[in-house]
């Protein structure tokens, strides 16, 4: 028996994919736990129609990313952090002050876990943050850490 799961089974398949089961297996498990449905015309054409709207959703997301991106890359914000002497920092900026500066000066929202900073900045100057909006699209914002 063909059978169109609806989660993934472990040592079956993943969620979406036709396999071929014995009926037994099928009728006692498969079935009544509701991990699958059986392969009729019907349940293929949800399956085509359900692949379809999840790949528009994802193209959809993908243009938003890559709008944002054009938008965050000519932009930049401004962290102040205390300075002694000869420019030396007291502290680090991390993620989550830059994104408080970015939702305070630039009205943008920015989750601080999709920032990508190896090591927090710790020295004056300008800097470029890469910021993961999508997982093909990487945008920079420029952040210039001034003496407060």
């Amino acid at each position: 028996m063909e059978v169109v799961l609806l989660e993934d089974v472990k040592a079956l398949g993943k969620k979406g994919q036709i396999v071929k089961v014995n009926d037994g297996y099928a009728r006692n498990f498969i079935l009544p736990k509701k991990l699958g449905v059986e392969a009729n015309t019907k349940n293929l054409n949800d399956l085509k129609l359900q692949k379809a709207n999840e790949a528009k959703v994802a193209a959809e997301q993908l243009a938003e990313a890559k709008a944002l991106a054009a938008k965050i890359d000519e932009l930049s914000v401004t962290v102040s952090i205390k300075a002694g002497e000869g420019g030396r920092t007291f502290g680090s900026v991390s993620t989550k002050e830059i994104a408080k500066a970015a939702a305070d000066q630039l009205h943008l929202d920015i989750d601080k876990k999709k920032m990508v900073l190896t090591d927090p900045i710790r020295s004056l100057g300008t800097f470029e943050v890469p910021i993961k909006l999508h997982k093909d699209v990487t945008a920079k914002l420029r952040v210039k850490v001034t003496e407060a």
